[in-house]
């Protein structure tokens, strides 16, 4: 079933290497994906169950990519994210296997098993509703630090200091009514997926045995990047058995500051002392000369396990070095460096991509794009699913499926406007308060009228018997079709005709109509026998869990333009990376927070995802408020051997043999015009 003839021997050995500890670090472009799946296989192969076998991973995206692989060289299609039927290994991110538990133990924990997952926008609401209470309706705090700074102390990654006042307030007054508020509602975030598991298995020893026994073989990628919380589940898995085996790369841990714990990777001896550890450095994506700047960079980080990548793939082209004097300039340059590979050297668009340090950095880059008409794809433009009407419809279905979710209701119970003013709503979510309840519960019960208007008493009656009856849609007929249900219910409370309304532009109002439709359309999309109520869950779980398919869409032949904690695990032929200063690169943030070294990983992961020519810039000026402010080159120039790095191509005479090659590719661009 597991071809090993293709592996290295470094590879092969992790491969066979299936009973006890296991630490494979894996360098850039290495194969670690081919690693894992041939492990899967070779533990297939070795006559352990599939259900027993389960590999995590971080994003969606790698873990269907993971699945993918195992496909072609497993007769056994693996699990996906969501369901599994116990004779299929399981392969899925730490949420979503957190999911998977809670969905069978959550009324352990008090609980219903229908829980709700809120996203960041409905935990940033929460948070502004704490504060509000606790501060006043007029106090300004940016929740989505707050937001963070939670996420941070509750995964164990921050301790307190006695003197900070915004942690105090942070850990004592907002983090229980924060937790208390998502339990009223049973719902969960992100956080409270891993944290109720570990609960679980605290307080339930027989569920923890129970997982144990189910999960005896156990693979965690990318464990460089987990943070205390989610070292913690995976320990309690593994304590006992002890079949663990981690994939990682500790010159590749760019997460801390979202918690990512640098040292579960780096001390792993201390829990696991029989350890294995394998390297596997032979790189099969970059240059020699690529691979050989990268080493040198990453040596001048005292603290990581060494290892030194090298290719067979020959030592390709030097670095090229530009200097401009300002970020038009720059952009400028990039993009007729962009279309000269393209229409002389016949290099496709897809081909090239820009990295870069912070988002700000875009402007420049996007609006020379446009006025060369060069096609690119931004990672991380607006999502589809952050659009206003989205965000709306999406409420609707959570409130539908769980009505005393407080976020959802609060989102659409005026909207559109149908007599529940902000007034009603905030006495009514004062009720909620004073009584422990959700603000449905209080809607539903006899008083809730109580201090209300006439017409506000009518309007609640209505909306009440609304809900009740649109749910009720949902259960009585087995065959239910949701596109139709979903459509009606978007009819009748008039939403549709309330965008239509809001929209000064009638192409751009229909624009947001056939948005809705689309995701309406997409409930179809559903392949189960399940009840109606029990197919929107699911749904709605997998828009929860899986935020990053608007990213994973095909560009096209497009130019990527992406931050550098964007890029890992991606890689291009053709690399330029811009805005190589200090203050960009490393951040001016790096200094105060003690982060100098994460900061030159970051560089060494961009210069990574080079495959065959790597450009570096740096600007002499760089506006900041509007004024051009000076700027020096990044530090980590320096560290870049001379002999591998070169002065741009805008400064350099070209050579008689590119010229030959250039003029070459201009005559061939020719002919395909004639």
């Amino acid at each position: 079933m597991s071809d090993l003839t293709k592996l290295n021997p470094q590879q092969r050995d992790a491969v066979e290497t299936v009973r006890g500890p296991v630490l494979i670090l894996a360098g850039a472009g290495t194969g670690k994906t081919r690693v894992i799946t041939c492990r899967i296989a070779r533990l297939l192969d070795r006559g352990v169950a599939p259900s027993h076998i389960l590999a995590v991973t971080f994003t969606n995206k790698a873990a269907r990519e993971m699945q993918a692989r195992v496909r072609q060289i497993v007769r056994r299609p693996p699990a996906t994210d969501g369901a599994g039927d116990g004779e299929r290994p399981t392969l899925c991110t730490f949420h979503s296997l957190c999911v998977r538990i809670l969905r069978r133990y959550a009324d352990r924990l008090g609980y219903k098993s229908n829980f709700v997952i809120y996203d960041e926008a409905e935990q940033v609401s929460v948070i502004k509703r704490i504060v509000s209470r606790i501060s006043g309706p007029e106090a300004k705090v940016d929740a989505v630090a707050v937001l963070a700074a939670l996420s941070k102390l509750r995964n164990g990654g921050t301790t307190l200091a006695g003197g900070d006042d915004t942690a105090f307030v942070i850990a004592e007054h907002i983090r229980p009514r924060y937790e208390s508020a998502l339990h009223a509602c049973n719902a969960m975030d992100f956080d409270d997926l891993i944290l109720n598991v570990l609960r679980l298995f605290d307080e339930q020893p027989d569920a923890l045995e129970a997982c144990r026994r189910r999960y005896q073989y156990v693979m965690v990628d990318e464990y460089q990047d987990t943070n205390a919380a989610q070292f913690r589940l995976v320990h309690a898995l593994t304590r006992t058995h002890r079949n663990l085996c981690v994939v990682g790369d500790d010159d590749q841990s760019i997460y801390g500051w979202r918690g990512a714990e640098i040292a579960n990777l780096l001390d792993l001896e201390q829990h696991y002392p029989e350890v294995k550890v394998i390297k596997l450095e032979q790189n099969y994506r970059s240059t020699a000369t690529i691979l050989e700047a990268a080493n040198a960079l990453i040596r001048n980080n005292a603290r990581r396990r060494p290892k030194q990548l090298w290719s067979n793939h020959g030592a390709g082209t030097l670095l090229s070095l530009e200097a401009y004097a300002n970020e038009d300039e720059e952009a400028r340059a990039v993009v007729d460096a962009l279309e000269f590979d393209r229409s002389i050297r016949s290099v496709p668009w897809s081909d090239q991509a820009v990295l870069f340090r912070t988002n700000a950095q875009s402007r420049a880059l996007e609006t020379a794009l446009r006025q060369s008409g060069v096609r690119y794809h931004l990672v991380g433009g607006q999502s589809f699913f952050d659009r206003r009407e989205i965000r709306d419809f999406l409420a609707y279905l959570k409130m539908f499926v769980n009505p005393h979710d407080d976020i959802s209701l609060l989102r659409i119970a005026n909207v559109p406007a149908r007599g529940l003013s902000d007034t009603t709503m905030e006495r009514l979510l004062a009720a909620s308060h004073e009584r422990h309840s959700s603000v449905y519960a209080v809607m539903r019960s006899p008083d809730a009228e109580v201090g209300l208007t006439t017409r506000a008493q009518a309007s609640l009656k209505e909306f009440v018997h609304w809900v009740e009856t649109t749910r009720t849609s949902l259960t009585a007929d087995p065959g239910l079709n949701l596109r139709a249900w979903a459509e009606q219910f978007l009819r009748e409370c008039g939403y549709l005709e309330d965008v239509r309304r809001s929209e000064k532009d009638p192409e751009a109002a229909e624009g947001r109509v056939r948005n809705l439709l689309d995701l309406a359309a997409s409930l179809e999309d559903i392949k189960s026998a399940a009840p109606p109520a029990e197919r929107l869950e699911r749904f709605l779980e997998e828009l929860t869990l899986d935020r990053e398919r608007e990213q994973e869409e095909q560009a096209g032949d497009a130019v990527t333009l992406i931050t550098m904690h964007s890029c890992k695990g991606l890689e291009f032929p053709h690399v330029h990376i811009v805005g190589l200063e200090e203050g960009l690169l490393p951040h001016s943030r790096s200094q105060v927070e003690g982060t100098l070294d994460e900061e030159r990983r970051l560089f060494y992961v961009a210069i990574t995802r080079a495959m065959r020519t790597l450009t570096l810039s740096h600007c002499g000026a760089r506006r900041r408020h509007g004024q051009p402010m000076p700027c020096h080159p990044s530090r980590f120039l320096k560290e870049l051997p001379a002999h591998l790095v070169e002065a741009g191509s805008s400064r350099k005479p070209v050579s008689a043999e590119n010229a030959r090659s250039i003029f070459a590719g201009l005559y061939a661009s020719l002919d395909a015009l004639e």
